[in-house]
């Protein structure tokens, strides 16, 4: 099962990347995960200092930007 993190506050960015990882994920199909990491310090732990980031199984993708669903996809294939 893959495991995805979307790390944010909650702003619009934040939920932007939300919508495309899960759409990504459910195109990939499989078993999925998906939760929102929105506590400051769990945020920090990831050494993540700009959000909106995407966590791909413990490991840190993306940081600071909203990618396309298809560069997501690529990301956790």
């Amino acid at each position: 099962m893959k495991k995805l993190q979307v790390l944010g506050m909650g702003c619009p960015k934040c939920k932007q990347l939300t919508a495309n990882a899960e759409a990504a994920a459910r195109e990939l199909g499989g078993d999925y995960e998906l939760t929102k990491v929105t506590k400051i310090e769990e945020i920090m732990a990831f050494g993540v200092m700009v959000t909106p980031a995407l966590v791909v199984d413990g490991e840190v993708k993306v940081v600071g930007k909203v990618p396309g669903v298809d560069e997501i996809r690529k990301l956790i294939a």
